[in-house]
């Protein structure tokens, strides 16, 4: 897909190919620069790069290409072209490229941007900059709350989500007594308080919750988790907040102390497809989780899922979907507006319903920017259940987007 930018950028300087630099379709001559740049701002060497990473690049790019496919010469954007950092999920970091993207890469939408606490620094440059963000892997409901504003959206998931599925049907289950054990910094802390409200609210209790530190340099998780069957009263459940390669540690150490055969069993509060991959279905086996989106829930997702495994050789993560969902949504606005200006983009995209490869029942809320749409409870699959490679879990039920997310918080002033 890199190698399809690059033709296109080469055959644009001779007006061929991809398209000329002229006026050619409708409205094509109100684009400010006479062109559409992606910026993907997130972790493509850290714990979080294999969930999302540089094959969250490869799904814009998809995008991109699928909009090229779509329009041909109507295309109003004649020029399409991706930028790429790394922000090694560091807020300082995050909020130095973010206005680099915007000032110097002449970026027109940020995407992507895990990590809570750098999600929360590039909004408040999206802001300033009066410009596109699309945040889809940041999970804090601050986003859509006190810290939102009229250039963000907040795309796939919140722990709102997660915790109203995960927690609230594990407790109906049986699993009263939790202990919760959460990556030190926003999302965790969103998480914890998320979960905690959602247990409570099914009839049960957190008899403790310990933060552990972010980035959790050594992998040593081994304090919680001997930890937890010497509680008084001992949890039934050992309730995760960690994600991607931290959850990936921890669940390996749960598995070497044997707490489940000791009567504390597992919730995890964020998967990824490539967290059970990592870890192998058996790891988890049983393990109930709510998913954002699933590559073989029907056929329209696994044709995406079969076009990006024969681009990046593995299978999408509901991350990789929702960029290119988020992606092509923009260009559809550009389309359809005839402008790349920010102010003219939200006008647009507020309120729209939207089916597409990611989003089913999805709508985004003018009220505050969260993009609703269905989630799905889901279960790991034994690897005896596991008909071909990366089908690693079935879903067990439909959250409707009205119940998957919170309503709009007073907090939100646009």
């Amino acid at each position: 897909m890199r190698r399809w930018a690059i033709l296109c950028a080469v055959a644009l300087t001779a007006a061929a190919g991809c398209g000329g630099g002229g006026p050619a379709g409708s409205g094509s001559g109100k684009l400010s620069d006479g062109k559409v740049v992606f910026g993907v701002l997130n972790d493509q060497s850290g714990v979080y790069a294999q969930l999302s990473g540089k094959n969250s690049v490869e799904a814009v790019e998809m995008a991109m290409a699928d909009y090229k496919a779509k329009y041909g010469d109507k295309a109003v954007v004649k020029e399409l072209a991706v930028e790429s950092v790394d922000h090694q999920n560091k807020p300082d970091i995050a909020n130095a490229k973010a206005a680099e993207l915007y000032d110097r890469k002449a970026v027109d939408a940020i995407l992507d941007v895990p990590t809570s606490s750098a999600a929360l620094k590039v909004a408040d440059v999206a802001k300033e900059k009066k410009k596109l963000y699309f945040n889809i892997t940041a999970a804090t409901t601050d986003l859509t709350g006190k810290a939102c504003n009229k250039y963000t959206f907040h795309y796939a998931y919140d722990t709102y989500m997660l915790a109203n599925g995960t927690g609230k049907t594990v407790t109906d289950q049986g699993a009263k007594n939790w202990y919760l054990v959460y990556p030190d910094y926003q999302f965790g802390q969103d998480m914890t308080a998320s979960f905690e409200a959602a247990i409570k609210k099914a009839g049960g209790s957190v008899v403790a919750k310990d933060p552990a530190p972010f980035p959790n340099a050594s992998g040593d998780f081994s304090t919680y988790l001997l930890k937890a069957p010497s509680l008084t009263p001992k949890p039934h459940v050992l309730g995760t907040m960690q994600a991607g390669a931290e959850l990936v540690a921890l669940v390996k150490q749960y598995n070497e102390f044997k707490l489940r055969e000791k009567g504390v069993g597992l919730a995890v509060g964020l998967m990824f497809l490539t967290d059970i991959h990592s870890l192998t279905p058996d790891a988890l086996a049983g393990t109930t989780y709510t998913d954002a989106w699933y590559w073989n829930y029907d056929l329209k997702s696994r044709e995406f899922a079969d076009r990006f495994q024969k681009e990046t050789g593995t299978r999408p993560t509901f991350a990789h979907a929702a960029n290119y969902s988020a992606a092509m949504q923009y260009l559809e606005a550009v389309q359809a507006t005839g402008t790349d200006n920010a102010d003219e983009i939200v006008k647009y995209l507020e309120g729209r319903t939207v089916e597409d490869v990611f989003l089913r029942n999805g709508k985004i809320r003018a009220e505050d920017h969260r993009v609703v749409h269905d989630a799905y409870l889901a279960q790991v699959k034994p690897s005896k259940e596991v008909a071909e490679p990366w089908d690693y879990v079935k879903v067990l039920k439909t959250i409707p987007a009205a119940e998957a997310f919170r309503a709009p918080s007073a907090d939100c002033k646009l």
